[in-house]
């Protein structure tokens, strides 16, 4: 029982108890680790030699994403693809135990942001800085400034892309296969979408945090930020509940705050699938059916206990679960639609 509720317990009187009231305790699993689709396997490898080692959820949250930001993709870090102007804008966010959190958002020219908003959280009075002054902290702070040159495979889908220059979200296109290699008939259209590597964790004395980091939609207009860095949309802890990060169209996490949302019905008593399905069917509302059927949106969540979950709104989102050396495996969420 929750020590605020046991002071009570005088007022209503202990013959009002039996033994059948009170049940034993879940059983714990930490550390535990879970991110968004599958290249949050390698992600996790790299959180897990942190956790495993008695190390905190901080540090594994942020070394785990920056193995994502580090491959050359179309989807997350530097490699990922251009907005319209042919730029790669980047966002992250990232959140501790204590509520402590930062963020970074259309930020240019920096291999990693996650490490970027965690310098902001730390080493600054603010949760965000964006755009030139994210990037002035970045390079005080010693980051170097790198090239501005796409990577091949960005460059080739910009290039088909403005063939056309129509902005059309395909859902799921996000999902890597193998060593983050893409389906070459979606590379040569240009129709990459976007992806985030969202990650959560809890550590071995109990703490949780979080990380999220993304490049954003492809071919987005110049200056659109989505959910990632924003704290309570697409990341949120709270370490007497849980930590929930999301994945997929920013704009409608957002709308409902849906990683705070989702902590909000963990704190209720939801399992985490459950309170990732509740924030899914959210959206679903505020949305319509048909409409919903265009886009994609996933979250995933832990819980103190360490027991996690995944939902979205359509089949094709995968997550990475790794709490054993043994134990780092990929599951496909449950969806609505």
């Amino acid at each position: 029982m929750q020590r605020r509720k046991f002071i009570s317990l005088g007022s209503l009187g202990l013959s009002a108890f039996t033994f059948s009231s009170f049940k034993s305790p879940k059983a714990i699993r930490k550390p535990i680790v879970i991110s968004t689709w599958d290249a949050g396997i390698e992600a996790n490898k790299a959180a897990w030699k942190i956790l495993n080692n008695g190390g905190p959820a901080l540090d594994a949250v942020e070394q785990g994403v920056m193995v994502t930001e580090s491959s050359q993709n179309c989807c997350v870090g530097l490699g990922a693809n251009p907005d319209r102007d042919g730029f790669v804008t980047l966002d992250a966010s990232i959140m501790d135990h204590q509520f402590n959190c930062g963020s970074v958002a259309f930020l240019e020219r920096i291999k990693h942001p996650i490490s970027v908003a965690r310098r902001v959280m730390e080493k600054t009075p603010h949760v965000m800085l964006v755009g030139e002054g994210a990037q002035q902290f970045a390079v005080a702070e010693g980051f170097p400034l790198e090239s501005e040159q796409l990577s091949d495979d960005a460059k080739r889908a910009y290039e088909n892309w403005l063939k056309k220059s129509e902005y059309k979200p395909v859902i799921n296109i996000e999902r890597t296969k193998g060593n983050h290699s893409f389906a070459p008939s979606k590379l040569e259209s240009g129709e990459w979408n976007h992806d985030t590597i969202g990650m959560v964790a809890l550590d071995a004395h109990g703490n949780l945090s979080g990380s999220c980091t993304t490049s954003g939609q492809g071919f987005k207009m110049r200056g659109r930020v989505g959910d990632s860095p924003i704290i309570g949309a697409g990341l949120f802890v709270d370490n007497e509940v849980g930590a929930a990060t999301a994945t997929g169209q920013g704009e409608d996490v957002i709308r409902i705050s849906g990683s705070h949302l989702v902590v909000e019905f963990m704190r209720q008593g939801l399992h985490p699938e459950a309170a990732c399905k509740k924030a899914v069917e959210r959206i679903i509302k505020a949305k319509g059916i048909e409409k919903s059927k265009e886009i994609q949106v996933g979250f995933i969540a832990i819980n103190k206990q360490g027991e996690y979950g995944g939902y979205c709104i359509q089949k094709g989102f995968n997550f990475a679960v790794c709490y054993a050396d043994d134990q780092n495996f990929l599951e496909d969420g449950k969806f609505i639609l």
